[in-house]
């Protein structure tokens, strides 16, 4: 009789979610420390590019400024693996990296309004630089939003949701942007001038 109490026991608490939650929310940090590697490679590679740039681009100085100055302040946001669970921090977060995008989109443009900046090797090398890097910051949200739908998955679902409520696992926020009316909108594009 005991030994079917404990086989029993040892049933109930496989099925109860608890390895899972802790997988899951480990794989979750794992994407959000990318998501930050991401943007930390994005924050060392571009002040030396920008360096290489300016001087071939001394007309466009305050744009290269303002990419500067967005990414200092991209590195005074504090990060941490707690950073996750705090909806205002990731918002902060997520602001800071948003003004850094948005200065970078206006040192692109500069390429348009100066043809011989386009044809430079090192303005080249920039551009593809940060392309590449978007593209890597892309990727790396992307598996972080998944990982936290899998963990938030779990942790509403029947019966692991008990096991959350006991352990305290709690559903962690999503990735979000701030400006999600105005990124939604297509972009004009204008060769007329």
């Amino acid at each position: 009789m005991k030994r079917f109490f404990a086989v029993a026991l040892l049933l109930l608490v496989s099925g109860c979610g608890y390895n899972a939650l802790q997988s899951q929310d480990e794989q979750v940090k794992a994407a959000w420390s990318e998501v930050v590697n991401q943007y930390q490679r994005r924050a060392d590679l571009i002040p030396n590019l920008v360096a290489t740039v300016k001087g071939f681009a001394a007309q466009e100085q305050q744009v290269l400024l303002g990419v500067t100055n967005a990414r200092a302040k991209v590195g005074s946001v504090q990060v941490t693996p707690e950073t996750v669970n705090d909806p205002q921090a990731l918002r902060q977060f997520a602001q800071a990296q948003g003004e850094l995008t948005g200065a970078l989109s206006r040192l692109l443009v500069v390429a348009e309004n100066y043809p011989q900046l386009k044809s430079d090797k090192n303005f080249l090398e920039l551009q593809a630089q940060l392309e590449g890097t978007e593209n890597r910051i892309t990727v790396a949200r992307n598996r972080f939003i998944q990982a936290t739908q899998q963990y938030n998955t779990t942790v509403r679902s029947f019966p692991s949701n008990l096991t959350a409520m006991v352990f305290g696992f709690k559903e962690k926020p999503q990735f979000t942007v701030e400006n999600e009316k105005e990124i939604a909108r297509p972009p004009k594009v204008d060769f007329s001038k």
